[in-house]
């Protein structure tokens, strides 16, 4: 799965990268939590940079307070999952990040987090599928983060990752005809251009927005809270 995100990079250095304007200043974030706000490209507007509320509600739900709110979809089901097919066919976006986390679980005692990000450490773009639910004029925009199987660098840590889209592929994801044709490009990224190194256990707390969160750590000990840097 993908519970969290970052993108901290300077907003000219995302925006030379793909390519498009941001709407609204991308204040740099280093512990992107569900609920919060993505930076995303959709595919009826490529050039522009907007952002979307992390958990997915379709079109067709009565209300934000009462439907389930998926934070990701898997890549084998979004063509045929009635939660996600339209979107599939038709509502698809770039979500653009610097980096995401993952937790390995340990035994007797708490997982330990890791940060996974570009060898360069680039920023980068990741399969998502949004919507837009209205009500009484008010419209929410809400964005889902595909995911698949792990990478041979991911598959210690955790037996899922995000959809990292290779850069020649990510127009191919947003302009694919059918959803068919746009699954085809969903698969793990190569292990040979990221890296994952463990971090403070301070990630788990999501008003921890900030460097230290992206600190490498010793792995922790279940009797350490990894909280100090964060007081």
């Amino acid at each position: 799965m993908c519970g969290r995100t970052s993108l901290y990079l300077p907003q000219a250095v995302v925006e030379s990268r793909f390519d498009a304007e941001a709407k609204a200043p991308l204040e740099p974030r280093y512990n992107i939590a569900p609920f919060d706000d993505l930076p995303v490209i959709v595919d009826a507007e490529p050039d522009a940079i907007d952002q979307y509320e992390w958990g997915f509600l379709p079109a067709w739900a009565d209300s934000p307070e009462d439907s389930y709110r998926p934070i990701n979809a898997r890549a084998e089901t979004v063509a045929e999952k009635p939660m996600f097919r339209d979107a599939t066919a038709g509502a698809r976006c770039l979500v653009l990040a610097d980096g995401f986390y993952e937790w390995q679980e340990q035994v007797g005692g708490p997982s330990q987090p890791y940060r996974i990000e570009r060898a360069d450490e680039h920023p980068f773009a990741m399969a998502g599928l949004y919507s837009e639910w209205s009500s009484n004029g008010t419209t929410t925009r809400t964005v889902t983060i595909v995911t698949t199987d792990a990478n041979d660098l991911l598959e210690p840590i955790h037996d899922r990752m995000p959809v990292v889209l290779p850069e020649a592929v990510e127009r191919d994801w947003l302009e694919a005809e059918s959803a068919g044709d746009a699954v085809d490009v969903l698969g793990p990224y190569p292990e040979d251009d990221m890296i994952a190194y463990p971090i403070s256990r301070g990630v788990n707390d999501p008003a921890n927005d900030s460097p230290a969160v992206i600190e490498p750590v010793e792995p922790e000990s279940s009797s350490q809270t990894g909280l100090d840097d964060f007081a």
